[in-house]
């Protein structure tokens, strides 16, 4: 069966102006539920969207990726007033409804992972249903509003874990069959599967101040998750890391940067104890290219805006994992990373926001050692795992 998703896009955001576009981690909202759709079972997925920015960007930042497509969505089902099944309706008649099922994600729940999509497939798949949703278990009280309780007795309060409690919809991910999608025009219909999320998963975001909730709430899932195992791969951003972040033009351009010879070496040291060297910058300067060619470092990444789906990528070609990776960044676009891989490290001089996310602020600053001290440390880690 044809698994395709649909991620629906608008420009216009009264809450957050141009919420979808902003970074959430280091990331474009959309990012995180695009970047789990692609390593999800679904077989493809649509950026739907009115925004030409947006289709650009994905045409740039996932073109490794054949199951990621984009189609331009009409004006008049992207205004305020306009429904997501209407936007589903074009979206499926765009496509000829070449689709056995339809999948919807909503960017503005990046809590939800390929699990959670799979899930809701499965629901469908296996368990035999015509649609399904994905709901969080909440064990509040609800009340109406005449001052009736809504699901307890007042005078018999439950203790939380003699609970049932309610399932409330939480908007992350909805599927369907084109047959019940087609005869009902909804997102749901017929027979509906369920499927749980977390309860942090519930927070919507229509204010900077759930924005600022939901953000910690991802860095700290994404901390939660790390894994301590050896070493096999160091990635690395470039400016504010090999260099000092500093960047020499004249009228024809880019200039100059300054490197450490010193970080080269530890490098070279590094790669001789079986630590592959990454490089991954959303700069695409050809002095870097130069650099790296220098230090030998092969696999470089130039240009990568989503440094997270890329290196997601890249760990799931080798059949690696977020643990064996050591990541030093300096600013908001290396975040993702730097919650995520098994150690992150950041320059002394880093920005703020990334000292805080860090495993290890270093002693020395961008530029001036940092890499080498990173190199150190990794290997006296690594010993840990060497055979006796």
């Amino acid at each position: 069966m044809k698994k395709t998703a649909i991620i629906p896009l608008r420009k216009g955001s009264k809450g957050i102006p141009g919420k979808n576009k902003k970074k959430m981690l280091g990331r474009p909202l959309f990012s995180w539920v695009l970047g789990e759709a692609i390593f999800s079972e679904l077989d493809e997925v649509y950026v739907f969207t009115d925004d030409q920015e947006i289709i650009d960007y994905i045409k740039r930042e996932y073109s490794w990726s054949p199951k990621v497509k984009t189609l331009l969505r009409n004006d008049e089902n992207a205004s305020d007033t306009s429904s997501t099944e209407n936007a589903m309706l074009e979206f499926a008649a765009l496509i000829q409804n070449d689709f056995d099922i339809l999948c919807l994600l909503q960017a503005t729940s990046p809590m939800t992972n390929a699990q959670d999509i799979n899930a809701a497939l499965n629901e469908i798949l296996i368990n035999k249903k015509d649609s399904a949703l994905t709901v969080v278990n909440t064990h509040r009280f609800i009340w109406n509003s005449d001052g009736t309780p809504s699901n307890y007795d007042v005078f018999k309060r439950p203790r939380r874990q003699d609970f049932e409690g309610l399932l409330i919809e939480n908007g992350a991910v909805y599927a369907t069959t084109k047959a019940a999608f087609l005869k009902s025009k909804n997102r749901i219909s017929d027979s509906i599967g369920l499927v749980k999320m977390p309860e942090e998963s519930l927070v919507e975001i229509d204010s900077l101040s759930d924005w600022e909730i939901v953000e910690k709430l991802l860095a700290d899932r994404q901390k939660r998750n790390k894994v301590h195992q050896r070493i096999d791969y160091l990635v690395l951003d470039v400016d504010g890391v090999f260099t000092d972040g500093c960047v020499y033009y004249d009228k024809e351009g880019e200039l100059a940067k300054k490197f450490d010879m010193r970080d080269g070496m530890g490098l070279e040291i590094l790669r001789q104890n079986q630590v592959e060297v990454v490089v991954m910058t959303s700069e695409n300067s050809e002095l870097v290219a130069q650099r790296m060619k220098k230090l030998q470092i092969k696999e470089t990444f130039l240009g990568v805006k989503d440094k997270f789906s890329l290196l997601t990528h890249f760990l799931s070609e080798r059949n690696s994992s977020f643990g064996a990776v050591a990541y030093i960044g300096d600013d908001v676009n290396d975040l993702a990373n730097i919650c995520s891989v098994g150690w992150s490290f950041t320059p002394s001089d880093a920005t703020d926001i990334v000292k805080a996310n860090a495993d290890y602020v270093l002693t020395y600053a961008s530029g001036e050692g940092a890499i080498r001290e990173t190199c150190e440390i990794l290997l006296k880690y690594n010993k840990r795992y060497e055979r006796i």
